[in-house]
């Protein structure tokens, strides 16, 4: 089963010339369907990094099954970690530490990378540091970018959507959340509705990027549906009810067309944009109230505040596209990482281990004793003070006229 998902080690700088002084650590990745791991230094430098995806495997199934999960985790932690270890010319000896998500995430699978990060570092006397798998997505942009804190974070992925202020490596204040799914998730299921699988433009598509890819020549004015929760003036997000919305609307078209359920409609591609134009402007407008609130709780600076955008569903170019005009409109910086760190990688757990070994915060001696967390909030939930002070988002279309696109 193992050799069905795809493999990838990347070398992205030589271990020979490294100065002896820096501190080096690994990071070990297991919380959902990636196996990642890689050894950075405390000056940002990507000494080797390895991955295997099991996304191929868990496409064909029609979504991710947790023990099917696990047993290609424990197929391939080991390999994967030796070849990062490899790559980047460092033994487990010279590592100052060994960082692992141990939250949140599927319980089997985080249970691999804990039990096999445990052993090594108990084996080589390593101190272990154990990582949150959403503030390592929200740090990761100050390995790439100089970035101070605080700034305002917006992480997107396939089980997550978090609004946060990040005011420091373990300081974060919760804005606002998903209250059922998270966008990715709700992706890739109207992708397998429409059964995108199986048209011809999509072959190997995961269902967040075929609808993405259709998007692009459909039109979403073909097709309205009503945002979620515009009655709440908060920061949180909601995307189930949009999804079954828009599962009534394919239920009609296939009655208007006369074709059974898996079948390709002849609307597909506006469908899709309507879908991801929904979603993006959901993100929005949320965001926008976000920034309004920080601005006028003094949470950020009135100048020069910066949003930063990561995970999964970041990579989404039309709901960037989107967040990067709202960003300029209200003068904020706006910043994601590259798309590979946009997703599950070891490098991502590596950094935020670099962060807290530089902080002091979270370095343990010995990771016995530590558990790991499916369900684990984000920083300090201030939502309440969000939803109290009832922000009105001005409209969109007189401020975005991304939207005319």
């Amino acid at each position: 089963m193992a050799g069905v998902a795809r493999s990838l080690v990347r070398w992205v700088r030589p271990g020979q010339g490294r100065p002896p002084a820096r501190k080096l650590v690994l990071g070990i990745e297991t919380s959902c369907d990636d196996t990642g791991a890689a050894v950075v230094d405390d000056a940002g430098g990507v000494l080797g990094e390895a991955l295997h995806c099991q996304g191929d495997v868990h496409s064909r199934a029609g979504g991710i099954i947790p023990l099917v999960a696990q047993q290609l985790h424990r197929e391939n932690v080991e390999r994967v970690v030796n070849e990062a270890l490899r790559a980047s010319g460092v033994s487990v000896r010279e590592l100052a530490a060994i960082a692992t998500t141990v939250k949140p995430g599927l319980a089997l699978s985080l249970e691999v990378g804990l039990q096999y990060s445990s052993s090594l570092a108990s084996a080589h006397r390593t101190p272990f540091i154990p990582i949150h798998h959403m503030e390592a997505h929200a740090l990761t942009i100050r390995l790439t970018q100089r970035v101070e804190f605080p700034f305002l974070v917006l992480l997107l992925s396939g089980g997550h959507c978090i609004l946060a202020v990040a005011r420091g490596v373990s300081d974060f204040l919760l804005l606002g959340q998903s209250i059922d799914i998270a966008p990715g998730d709700m992706l890739d299921k109207v992708a397998r509705r429409l059964s995108l699988r199986k048209h011809p433009e999509c072959h190997g598509m995961a269902g967040g990027k075929a609808i993405e890819h259709l998007a692009q020549t459909g039109n979403w004015r073909q097709h309205t549906f009503r945002l979620p929760m515009q009655q709440y003036r908060n920061c949180d997000f909601s995307f189930s009810g949009l999804q079954n919305l828009i599962n009534k609307a394919i239920v009609q078209k296939e009655k208007e067309e006369g074709i059974q359920e898996g079948e390709i409609l002849s609307c597909v591609k506006d469908i899709a944009a309507a879908v991801q134009h929904t979603v993006a402007l959901h993100i929005i407008q949320r965001t926008y109230r976000a920034m309004l609130f920080c601005i006028k709780n003094s949470i950020l600076p009135s100048k020069n505040a910066t949003l930063v955008v990561s995970g999964g569903v970041a990579s989404n170019q039309y709901i960037r596209k989107g967040l990067q005009t709202l960003a300029d409109v209200n003068d904020f910086a706006f910043l994601c990482p590259p798309p590979r760190l946009c997703t599950d990688n070891g490098v991502m757990i590596a950094w935020n281990g670099v962060e807290r070994l530089r902080a002091g915060l979270g370095v343990l001696h010995s990771p016995d004793g530590i558990r790991y967390e499916p369900k684990a909030p984000l920083g300090i939930d201030i939502s309440k003070r969000v939803e109290e002070d009832s922000i009105k988002v001005p409209k969109l279309k007189k401020k975005i006229r991304w939207l005319a696109s």
